[in-house]
């Protein structure tokens, strides 16, 4: 069985066993977080109703992304910036749909 869950503004497809790498969710390693907003759920290509359906996931580490550079440049202006980020993640592992 699958799912269609938001998190952070985004969505993911998961299915029980996937690891997912979402925004960042407040947490420890090793403890179970719900995600109660799914959208879509079905399994092959029947669909099912949503209503009262969750997904159970464990954090399996909190980690940060690669480091993105930000570079600001005027023209003739003598105007550089140079500025590096890196975004919390959280990795979570689907146990169970519904």
């Amino acid at each position: 069985m699958f799912a269609v869950v938001r998190t952070g503004g985004k969505q993911y497809r998961v299915a029980a066993g996937d690891k997912i790498v979402v925004e960042k969710i407040d947490g420890e390693a090793g403890s179970s977080v719900t995600l109660g907003d799914v959208l879509l759920a079905g399994e092959g290509s029947d669909l099912k109703s949503v209503d009262g359906l969750t997904v159970a996931a464990e954090i399996v580490a909190q980690a940060k992304a690669e480091k993105v550079i930000v570079f600001k440049k005027r023209r003739r202006h003598n105007y550089r910036r140079r500025n590096g980020h890196r975004q919390n993640h959280t990795i979570l592992k689907i146990v169970s749909v519904g």
